[in-house]
């Protein structure tokens, strides 16, 4: 039931709306322009305060069957309901506070752009650091891949012939026998990529 209110409202509330809007600057008749505009203004205010409204009111009978009342309400060209609230409430309100709402709409676009470009010059900060880091990071793990390599080939080599291993190699081999396989490895590693 609540998504064919939401269809309803979707259709008579905003494609409705849309479509003779379109007609109107079509047709490019000032007093359709005026009218769709009024609507336009107090729908958009109508779609705010009804964000609120959900969260509140959901629970209250009729709520959304009271929604697609005020929509239509808002629509008709009997009612006019649309430009009654628009030259009642909303047109005196806004030239009221027209000076204000332009000022901290000003101060607000001054600040927006401020934290744009903080937050642009931060974020180029953190991706080179992360580039950084990463290039730094791939470099060691493919040294240590191209190490572990000659580790095998050496390895290979020893397994083979004794005679073909340079003397200096075996002998620092022989030298670190007592320590445990890994520090040998890395020795044996940091000796082996000094010849290559």
């Amino acid at each position: 039931f609540v998504v064919c209110l939401f269809f309803s409202r979707l259709i008579f509330g905003t494609l409705y709306p849309a479509y003779y809007s379109y007609k109107a600057v079509k047709s490019k008749d000032i007093k359709e322009y005026v009218k769709w505009m009024m609507y336009w203004i107090i729908f958009a205010l109508f779609t705010t305060a009804e964000t609120f409204t959900d969260i509140f009111l959901c629970w209250f009978p009729f709520y959304y069957e009271l929604k697609i009342a005020f929509v239509a309400w808002l629509l008709s060209p009997y009612t006019k309901g649309s430009s009654l609230l628009y030259r009642k409430f909303v047109h005196p309100t806004l030239s009221s506070k027209e000076k204000e709402i332009d000022d901290c709409l000003v101060q607000a676009k001054d600040r927006s752009y401020d934290a744009l470009v903080h937050f642009g010059k931060r974020g180029l900060n953190v991706a080179a650091t992360a580039a950084v880091m990463a290039a730094s990071k791939g470099q060691g793990a493919l040294s240590e891949r191209l190490r572990s390599f000659s580790m095998q080939d050496l390895s290979t080599i020893r397994g083979d012939s004794s005679s073909t291993v340079p003397p200096s190699v075996t002998v620092r081999t022989s030298s670190k026998q007592s320590q445990p396989k890994t520090s040998r490895s890395a020795s044996e590693g940091t000796g082996s990529s000094g010849r290559c």
